[in-house]
């Protein structure tokens, strides 16, 4: 198993399949975008399937996330599902995604094996949605939502980010929209991870400001800790259920001690954390010719030297040296 010094065990694995995206939000990339990954060092669809079967044979991932950068623009994201699907025994799949090119690719994605879709939609006014992320593809993103709950990939989360000055009045008015429509809000406090280095505990949302703005309108129940689990989203019942909304508050309410994920990068890099400065290559052992085992190894020996938090409390934090788009969410 992956387990780290302090006890945990990550059986959830998030794959990012590129850093390219093509939205450019404002709390993650600068309007020019960045200087993306050349093709020789990305791995292949056939590396990535082969340390995925590792992942899941060896290691006892249960849990598959497919990220970004944008997902949906990696060319061979639904054979690399449907190649996942098959292996045994066979993780739970999702994708994170801006939602952009969802309505195409939907029943593919449902075919192949997915299971359920993660979709990042921060507002409902098509203006505001143009200055958050610089692009018009407002409609493109809810088509995109409403295709994926028709082919059945649910429960379809969104992720919202709500940000001073833009959108921070917003939360009843998603939350209201988004339980008519039957879909799981969640919403997620800005964290240090854009590629400006902008961020500023000052400057961020905070999940008990979520709450307030949400508790004026609707009546908010803690679902408790037990049901929640290691998943990194605190839920509450609205008006006694069984509708739900979560938040999730890496900054204010770390919830380090029960997680349970691992990251590779598009590149083929072991993230133990999502706020770590260091990274282990599995790539250079890929190509390198090691066997499956030596590749486990190596898998085993990141984790084990997980930190016990992220460190967003100290004084002293430094924020990654890749921004989100290049981590994978």
């Amino acid at each position: 198993m992956l387990r780290d010094s302090y006890g945990r065990v990550a059986t959830d694995l998030r794959v990012s399949l590129t850093d390219r995206c093509n939205l450019r939000c404002t709390y993650c990339m600068p309007e020019e975008g960045l200087d993306w990954l050349g093709k020789p060092q990305l791995l292949s669809d056939d590396e990535i399937v082969r340390l995925v079967d590792i992942a899941v044979r060896e290691l006892g991932v249960t849990e598959l996330r497919f990220t970004g950068g944008e997902p949906l623009l990696r060319p061979g994201l639904v054979d690399i599902v449907r190649r996942c699907a098959a292996l045994r025994p066979r993780p739970r799949m999702s994708v994170t995604t801006n939602g952009v090119g969802l309505e195409r690719t939907a029943e593919a994605l449902r075919d192949a094996g997915l299971d359920r879709v993660n979709v990042s939609l921060d507002t409902l006014d098509p203006e505001v949605f143009r200055r958050l992320t610089r692009r018009k593809r407002h409609a493109d993103v809810l088509r995109g939502l409403e295709a994926a709950h028709s082919v059945g990939l649910t429960p379809v989360k969104i992720n919202t980010v709500l940000m001073p000055g833009l959108n921070e009045d917003e939360a009843p008015r998603l939350l209201e929209w988004a339980l008519e429509r039957g879909y799981e809000l969640r919403f997620i406090e800005q964290m240090p991870l854009d590629a400006q280095h902008g961020w500023t505990r000052e400057g961020m949302i905070t999940a008990e400001d979520i709450l307030e703005s949400l508790g004026r309108r609707f009546r908010l129940t803690p679902e408790g800790e037990r049901e929640r689990g290691s998943a990194p989203a605190e839920r509450w019942l609205v008006d006694g259920g069984p509708a739900r909304v979560g938040v999730i508050a890496s900054v204010t309410r770390p919830f380090c001690r029960a997680c349970d994920r691992t990251r590779l990068t598009a590149d083929g890099q072991v993230r133990n954390c999502l706020f770590a400065r260091e990274e282990s290559d599995l790539r250079g052992a890929l190509r390198s010719g090691a066997g499956d085992e030596e590749i486990a190894e190596l898998w085993r020996a990141a984790m084990w030297g997980k930190k016990a938090g992220s460190g967003l409390d100290d004084p002293g934090f430094l924020q990654p040296q890749r921004p989100m788009s290049a981590i994978g969410g």
